[in-house]
């Protein structure tokens, strides 16, 4: 009877330990995804880029990770103002978004 409840509590310490491991991966992983998405939009503001409205993807390499990112400007109200959204995705999961990060771009007189 004691060797089976040891049994059933290894068990679910082994569980356990492997739900925290897949935790701390993901965790790393979008820590990482927020970094690409920080260095998309902060390149932009440093250039005082006003980008054009549209559509664009690229990867950028964090962490010994290639992390797929894709950034989408849009036009807003205000004529010199764009709104900027940038999403990073799983680099084995593509449907899987790790990061969006969203910021408003001022055109520069």
């Amino acid at each position: 009877m004691a060797l089976a409840i040891a049994a059933i509590a290894l068990a679910a310490v082994s569980r356990s330990a492997a739900v925290s491991t897949a935790s701390a991966a993901e965790i790393k992983l979008r820590a990482l995804a927020g970094f690409v998405a920080e260095n998309r939009l902060g390149e932009l503001d440093a250039r005082r880029a006003f980008p054009p409205v549209g559509v664009t993807q690229g990867s950028e390499r964090q962490g010994g990770i290639d992390f797929p990112w894709r950034m989408e400007v849009f036009a807003t109200q205000h004529p010199l103002l764009r709104r900027v959204e940038v999403q990073v995705v799983d680099p084995t999961e593509p449907t899987h978004v790790l990061r969006t990060l969203v910021g408003i771009l001022p055109k520069e007189s």
